[in-house]
C-alpha cells in the first residue's frame, strides 16, 4: 500500500468516531429555558423552541443544541418562541446569558418586564430624566452612571414603541 493510501486510511479511521458522535448528536426541537430577574422569574426550566437575545457582542438566536456560550446582555428585548407557537417579548436592562452543553439556557437579568406592560410615555419620561442627569453630571462616576441610565432608557423607549 502506498504512503498516501495508508495516510488516507489512517485519517479516515481517526475521523470515524467524530463523525459517529456528530451523527448521534441529533437535534431536539426544544430546550430547557430559565429567565429570571430580581423582580420576577418569567421561565423556570420551561421547554421552548428558540430564544433571541441582545448582547454586547451582537444580537443572536439560540436553538436547541446551540454551542455552549456565555455572553453579557445589553439593554433590549429577549424574544422567546414557546412550544405552542406563542411569542413572548421581555425587556431586559442588563444581565448574562448562559448556554450549557445540555442545551439548557439561562438568562439572568438585572431587571425585566414584558414589553406589553411598558408605557411608552413613561419610558420617554425616564429617558428625559436620564438625559438631564447626564447633562448635569459633574464627576466621572456620575457621568458613567448617567450614561448607563441613558443607554437603558433609550432601549426601553425603543422596546415600548
Amino acid at each position: 500500500m502506498s504512503f498516501a493510501l495508508r495516510s488516507t486510511a489512517r485519517l479516515a479511521a481517526s475521523v470515524r468516531p467524530a463523525l459517529r458522535s456528530m451523527q448521534s448528536r441529533g437535534y431536539a426541537d426544544e430546550m430547557a429555558f430559565t429567565l429570571a430577574a430580581a423582580n420576577k422569574v418569567y421561565y423556570d426550566s420551561a421547554h421552548i423552541r428558540q430564544v433571541d437575545v441582545p448582547s454586547f457582542s451582537g444580537a443572536f438566536g439560540i436553538l436547541p443544541k446551540h454551542v455552549p456560550t456565555l455572553a453579557v446582555l445589553k439593554p433590549g428585548v429577549v424574544t422567546v418562541y414557546e412550544q405552542d407557537g406563542a411569542t413572548k417579548r421581555i425587556f431586559v436592562s442588563s444581565g448574562t446569558i448562559t448556554v450549557n452543553e445540555d442545551s439548557s439556557v439561562q438568562v439572568l437579568a438585572e431587571e425585566a418586564h414584558p414589553v406589553e406592560d411598558l408605557d411608552s410615555g413613561a419610558c420617554r419620561e425616564i429617558l428625559s430624566s436620564a438625559q438631564s442627569q447626564l447633562s448635569s453630571a459633574s464627576t466621572d462616576k456620575e457621568r458613567a452612571e448617567a450614561g448607563i441610565a441613558v443607554e437603558v432608557a433609550e432601549a426601553l423607549v425603543k422596546a415600548a414603541e
